[in-house]
């Protein structure tokens, strides 16, 4: 199916976005579009930026956390302590 079946193509522009490992990349937009800020490399994932010289910082990843770790987060050592008694407390009857 060519162009005569569908009609006319909308009028493209083809803008070129850069990511902080230096790959190009250049999707075509509509004329008349609003082109976005930034856009996600398709290489390495990372945003690109239109300014080569300036690429967006790619995004910080946060190490896994484990379910303890979020736990030590939000409970000191004497709120654990506490738990932890009042559940032993439970087990052996006392309570």
């Amino acid at each position: 199916m060519g162009e005569a079946e569908r009609g006319e193509s909308a009028p493209r522009l083809r803008i070129s976005f850069w990511c902080s490992n230096g790959h190009e990349t250049q999707p075509s937009f509509a004329s008349d579009a609003q082109v976005p800020e930034t856009w996600d490399c398709p290489r390495c994932g990372f945003p690109a930026g239109k300014d080569p010289d300036n690429p967006p910082d790619p995004p910080r990843i946060e190490p896994y956390k484990t379910h303890l770790a979020y736990v030590r987060e939000r409970r000191s050592d004497a709120d654990g302590e506490a738990i932890l008694a009042e559940a032993l407390a439970k087990l052996r009857g006392e309570i």
